[in-house]
């Protein structure tokens, strides 16, 4: 029975030591690439806002309340100037929760008359090779040189302008659910820019 007991006591005795060394390396590791996945992240945001905004000389960023009825979120506003101090645009950092895989996010660009300039898909988990096919400019690109009083931000099949992704119609109403927070939240906001 002894032989039993001291077999039971090393086991214990090994799993708490591999335990406490994997969760050292885990700690090690996460350590490690903290600060490079944080320096990618920002790089991605840079270049999106580069992506989606005419050439532009200053940014300034801020926070703005969410213009979506009933909605509390926060949603980041880059404000570009040019040379002179005028304002040309905002790329916004929009989002959804309406995709067919959860979260959407796009930095949309949208310049000061209110006309969308680009957008960039920052960040989604959709079908690969379906609703994945938000990223494609067959898609994204016709949003391009549009503006809210001409153009309705819906998927044709609920009355918009939008030509849905095939087969993805979930992923393409998610998209325009985020591009419209974004428009409707800058043209709220515009005259405090």
């Amino acid at each position: 029975m002894a032989a039993k007991k001291d077999t039971l006591i090393n086991m214990f005795v090994a799993l708490f030591v591999i335990c406490v060394v994997s969760g050292g390396v885990l700690g090690v590791v996460y350590n490690a690439t903290k600060e490079p996945i944080a320096a990618a992240e920002t790089a991605k945001k840079t270049e999106a806002i580069k992506n989606v905004l005419p050439e532009f000389e200053t940014l300034k960023d801020i926070t703005v309340k969410s213009a979506v009825a009933g909605e509390d979120a926060e949603i980041p506003f880059y404000l570009a100037y040019d040379a002179d101090n005028n304002f040309i645009g905002a790329a916004v950092e929009t989002f959804t929760n309406k995709g067919f895989s959860g979260n959407i996010s796009l930095m949309v660009g949208i310049l000061a008359d209110g006309t969308l300039k680009n957008i960039s898909v920052l960040q989604h988990a959709e079908t690969p090779g379906l609703g994945s096919k938000m990223s494609e400019p067959a898609f994204k690109d016709q949003f391009n040189d549009k503006r809210a009083d001409s153009f309705n931000f819906k998927v044709k099949k609920d009355g918009g302008d939008v030509d849905a992704i095939t087969a993805a119609t979930i992923s393409s109403r998610a998209f325009c659910d985020a591009v419209n927070r974004a428009l409707l939240t800058f043209e709220n906001n515009k005259g405090g820019f």
